[in-house]
Order: C-alpha cells, then structure tokens, then sequence
C-alpha cells in the first residue's frame, strides 16, 4: 500500500533532512540570511513524522494525507517551513486516489497538484527557490509518464531533476550566485526527496540514461554540492523588515485569508496564511509585530508564537560561519604537522551504535550511511584524508556502495587506498579483528577479506513494497523479512519471530558458536532485551554478543560465527 511505503519511508527521510539541517542554515541568504532554513524544515518534517506514526497500523493513504496535512501546518517554522508544508500538503492528497499499486500516472497528478497548492500560498513567487524545484521536478514527472518509465525509473529521474534544479537557482536568483550558494530551501527539498526515494526503493532501482547532462541521483546530488561553496557575507545591511512574526491562528468567525493577506502586505512581505478554516498559519516578516497580532485578533485566537530578530539571526550566522571556517583552517594547518601513521581505517555506518563499535575496533573514520544513505565517492574521499595515513583500508558496509568505494581508491592520488568489500557492518567487525598492525596493506587486505569468509550475516527488515522470497513465494508491503546473504529467506509478521525463525534456519545449514547482534534505532530496550532473552532460550549453546546498533530500517542485524 502507498500509505505503508509513505509511513515507512518518510521518517528516514525526514531525519537525512536533520542531519544536515546545518548544512542547509549555511546556504540560507535568501529572502534574508539569518540562517534557519534548515532548522525550520527539519521541525516541519519532525513534526509530521510524530502524526504519521501515531497512526494505526490499517491508516488508509487518506488518513495518512490528513496526517500530513495537519502535522506540516501545526509544525511548520519559518517561510520555508510553511512552504514546504504546502508541498507536503498537495502530495499527499494528491495520492489518496492512487492506485495500489501505485502508477506513474498517479505520482505525476500528485506533483501537479503539490505545485498548485504550493503556488497558491505563496502571493509573489520568486524564481531560483523551492517553488522553482517542485515545478521543475512536476514538469520532469509529466515527462517519464509519457515516456512510460517504469515508477523506479522515473523516481530515479526525479531525484536527478532536484538536484539539477538546485545547481540552476544560482542564475535565476542573483543573491544566491552573489554569495557563491544555492537556495537552501530547494537543496533541503532536494534532500528530502532523494532520502525519500533511496527508502523507498532501497537503492535496488536500476539507473537509466535519462537524457540528462549527469547520469545518475549522485552525479546530480554532486554537481549541486559543487555549487555549494559557503562564502563569508558580513555586508548584509539588513532587511525592510527586522522581525520573522509566525504562529498559528483559530478563526472563530468568518474569515478570508486573502483580505488577511493583503493588510498583511502592508506592514510587511512574505507574508503567508495557509490552512483551511478554522485552523490557519500565519507568516510575514515586519518591523511592527504588535499590529499583525492585533489584527489577527479581531478574527479568532493565535497561538504558538514565534517573533524572531533576523537582524540578529543573520549576524550570528555570519559569525559562525566566520568561526567554522576558522577553526576549518587551523585544523588543515596543524594537520600537515603531525606526521602520517601507516595504515587507517574507514568503515560506512548508519547507526551511532555501529560507528562507535567500529571507532573502538580501530576504525579511524565512519562515514555515515547505508542501504538508503549511499555516501559519495567524494564523501569516502575526504574520510580518507581525515585518516592522516599512508595508506587506507575501505569498508563499504553495503553492496551498493562498493562502487563508489572503488571510484574513491581509483580516484586517490596521494594515498594508497584498498577495498575489502564488507556488505555488511557485522562484515566489517569480522575484517577488524583480523588486523595486524604490523602487516603491510596488502597483507592485512588479505587477511581481512578471508575473514569474511567466516562469519554468516543476518538482516531483519519490513518490506515497503509488493515482492516475492527467495523460493518465489510472495513478499507483501509490510511483511518483515529475513535476509540472509542478500537472499529473502524467511517472512512472516513479527520481528521477533522472524529473526527467531532467521537464526534458525542459518543454525541448520551450519552451527556456528557465537552471535553478535545490534539493534535497530526503532526497538527499545526492553523489547531488544526480550528478543535477545528469547534467542538464548532457543539456543542454549549459542554465545550471544548483544549491542545497540542505531541502524535505520532494519530493527535487527546479526551474525553468525
């Protein structure tokens, strides 16, 4: 079902969104750079994230649009947030009607709809912003429907033409070429979606020619960072307007927005009213914060208010970038003098719990990701050099970030850098022990890779979308799977069971004596002691090695030596 692939997949992407709200505040000059973008969409996205999991397990896809809809508008923060709630808005009722399952057809009507509803809130479109990506990405939607891609074809093309759209704000948005940025609400959507995508495919999509200047999601999420180059603005002498004034508004008599909207403009501009009667949010900057809540007042309640300073705002965001990059400098200075170590290590994780496991097995750098979190060739590169070694050892983690993997060694000119091709972080533990210090790169590369030979890996996950197993029996969206060796072995409905029944069946083509095990972000600890209770009793002789892992998606991940 479309509302179980929506559930699934919009909280990873919401906290891809999150990770790099920082990021995004840095490229925020525009409408003023005070340096909240990214702050203000990841509290959107967190916020409809809460209603959609709130949700019972049967939510139909109009239960999950209302959802949307009602989480985007109480959580949106700042003109960008609101927008970006407006967007979320037209997607989701634009799926309610969809098919199951879902067509090319259905996801371009859902787009063409996100753009009406965007466009209709926002009184002056500006080219160069988020508006800009959406129709953009609307348009390439229209394009892979008549070209009659398949729907991971043209979710792949869409991820592209995002990225795309965000390399060209800069020439349709002066103030952004000025400052050497791309618009930071389109590259958070940008994020967004391709997060989005990546979940819901599980990066299985076969890449096609789209007929685009890059080939592929990362050649276009590249090409868009390139552009991404931060640059010290302390010339802003101030907006028309100081304060950021938002909150949300219960009409409780009649109402018109657009009346609301035009007083609105008079003491200020962005100025934003989105909702449905009675519930409203309500936004625009002013230097008079007193007469938009008084006129508000006249017509209901307000609520959750929100005044903020961008004047100061934007001083603080130039004096942080100022002292990033500062620190940035003295850190690349002093690094040349410390004198370089034989041999590093970087591994790829998704979880906290994982990257620390690895930090204390003597992985020098992790590099986060995973299976719906490809890092870039350019992401292992820069790990690489964070090492300060002669000569680096690369732990992919995950089979389809082998290849940037290899791009990364190929690529490396000062550094020697080997793949040993871990699919999975247990892998990854496995090569770890297997190192000795004194051997050569080559030799530990060997040695590391036999290790793998070892150990049986076991994943526990849900499935956001019809399938079949390994034997041809059918997969349904929201079954949970047992992965074994890349291969679906075993479904059914629980997680416990279905790790019990994994377990099992890996014991019975060969026993092996110990069991290491990490938990997912979203299983607590009573349930992973539980669990892990539970597996003990089964197997009585099997050593259990018990860990959280924090990984996204899979609430288990073992192995077996």
């Amino acid at each position: 079902m479309i509302a179980n692939v929506i559930r699934s997949c919009f909280p990873v992407a919401a906290k891809v969104v999150a990770d790099k709200a920082e990021d995004i505040n840095k490229l925020n000059v525009f409408p003023v750079p005070d340096g909240d973008t990214g702050t203000n969409m990841s509290l959107t996205l967190g916020t409809v994230v809460k209603e959609v999991q709130a949700l019972p397990a049967g939510a139909t896809m109009a239960d999950v649009a209302k959802a949307i809809t009602h989480g985007s508008l109480m959580g949106a923060r700042g003109n960008s947030g609101v927008i970006t709630s407006q967007i979320l808005r037209g997607m989701a009722e634009g799926l309610v009607d969809a098919h199951e399952p879902v067509t090319t057809a259905d996801i371009a009507a859902a787009f063409r709809n996100s753009v009406k509803v965007a466009f209709k809130a926002v009184r002056k479109p500006v080219e160069g912003t988020i508006l800009t990506v959406i129709r953009d990405v609307s348009a390439r939607a229209d394009k892979c429907e008549k070209e009659k891609l398949s729907v991971s074809e043209m979710l792949e093309a869409l991820v592209v033409e995002a990225y795309e759209s965000v390399a060209r704000t800069p020439d349709l948005l002066p103030v952004l070429k000025e400052n050497g940025v791309v618009d930071s609400g389109a590259y958070g959507f940008a994020t967004f979606v391709e997060a989005f995508v990546n979940a819901a495919l599980g990066n299985e999509g076969k890449l096609t020619d789209f007929e685009t200047s890059v080939a592929t999601p990362t050649d276009a999420h590249n090409a868009a960072d390139s552009r991404v180059q931060i640059e010290l603005n302390d010339d802003w002498e101030g907006s028309e307007f100081r304060y950021c004034n938002e909150f949300l508004f219960k009409a409780e008599k009649p109402f018109e927005p657009e009346e609301a909207l035009s007083y609105l403009s008079t003491l200020g501009d962005c100025e934003l009213v989105v909702g449905s009667y009675p519930d409203y949010k309500v936004h625009v900057h002013s230097n008079e914060p007193n007469r938009v809540l008084e006129y508000m007042l006249r017509y209901g309640q307000i609520y959750e208010v929100f005044i903020h300073n961008m004047d100061i705002e934007a001083h603080d965001r130039t004096a942080k970038i100022a002292a990033d990059q500062a620190k940035d400098a003295a850190e690349a200075e002093a690094k040349p003098s410390e004198p370089k170590k034989p041999l590093g290590f970087v591994a790829v994780a998704a979880g906290d719990g994982e990257a620390e496991i690895l930090k204390s097995l003597g992985v020098d750098v992790v590099v986060s990701g995973g299976q719906t979190m490809n890092p870039s060739t350019a992401d292992i590169l820069d790990a690489v050099a964070q090492t300060n070694a002669e000569s680096v050892i690369v732990l992919p983690d995950n089979g389809n970030i082998r290849m940037a993997a290899e791009a990364a060694a190929a690529a490396s000119e000062d550094v020697k850098v080997v793949v040993v091709p871990t699919k999975t972080v247990p892998q990854a533990f496995a090569a770890m022990f297997a190192v000795d210090p004194e051997a050569s790169i080559g030799d530990n590369a060997e040695a590391m890779g036999e290790a793998l030979g070892d150990i049986r890996d076991g994943e526990v996950t849900h499935a956001v979308r019809d399938s079949q197993a390994a034997d041809g029996s059918p997969i349904h969206s929201g079954d949970i799977m047992g992965i074994e060796g890349g291969a679906i072995t075993v479904v059914g409905s629980d997680v416990d069971q279905v790790t019990l029944d994994l377990i099992a069946k890996m014991q019975g083509e060969e026993e092996g004596d110990t069991l290491t095990i990490l938990a997912g972000e979203d299983m607590d600890d009573e349930h992973f002691q539980a669990l892990c209770d539970k597996i003990e009793a089964a197997n009585p002789d099997l050593e259990l090695d018990a860990h959280r892992g924090g990984q996204p998606l899979y609430p288990v991940i073992f192995s077996i030596e």
